[in-house]
Parts: C-alpha cells; structure tokens; sequence
C-alpha cells in the first residue's frame, strides 16, 4: 500500500491546484522563514499537502469538497496523536489572502516556539 501512495503523491506533485502551487512558491526551498517544507509526503496512511518535518508542521488546503468532513477530522485526530500540528486553509482564502495565510503560519510556528508554562509549586 506504502507503495501506492508513494505513487500517488507523485502524481499530486505534478498535478498541483492553483493554490498548492501559490503557496508552495512561498514555502519552497528554505523560503518561509528559513524552514525546509515538503509537499505531497506520506504519513502513515495519508498523503499531506505540505509539512516541516522540523517543526512537525502539516499544512492542508481544502476546497469545498472538505466542508465539514469527518474524513478530515479523524485524519487530523490521527495526526495531532503523532504529535503533529495541523493547519487548515481553504483553497480561498490562500488565492485572495496569501499574506494572512501567512501570517497564520507564522503565527503557529511562533507560538510552537515558545515554551511551555511550567506549572506552578
């Protein structure tokens, strides 16, 4: 099955939507922040859109065929469980708001940064 999907991704990598591409020139080579991101990456059972495995970060865009999807909830279950942040952006809102796309990346990542409050005695 591993192989399919490994197959498969290829085939997503080719075939971007105007919006994976849009963004994908923002986070490709070393460009965002100076992370390296992925596209099109098996994990586990799923094919993601986007992911810096440094900062166990998943990118997912969506278009209206994901509008309240149970399918989308276990997988993002799924992958929180394996300690990976998940963020979600329709297809939209990336192709008329890149900056706020953005700074909403940005903002996950700071906030991933900061140590957590260490409770108190």
């Amino acid at each position: 099955m591993t192989s399919h999907l490994t197959q498969f991704s290829k085939q997503l990598r080719h075939g971007q939507t105007e919006a994976e591409r849009a963004l994908w020139h923002h986070l490709r080579a070393h460009r965002f922040l100076g992370l390296k991101f992925r596209r099109q990456k098996v994990i586990g059972p799923y094919i993601i859109d986007f992911i810096c495995h440094e900062r166990l970060l998943i990118i997912e865009l969506d278009g209206g065929q994901h509008l309240d999807s149970s399918e989308d909830q276990q997988r993002d279950a799924w992958l929180k469980a394996r300690g990976f942040m998940v963020l979600r952006f329709w297809n939209h809102d990336v192709l008329s708001k890149m900056d706020s796309v953005l700074e909403a990346i940005r903002l996950a990542l700071d906030a991933d940064a900061l140590p957590s409050p260490q409770p108190s005695p």
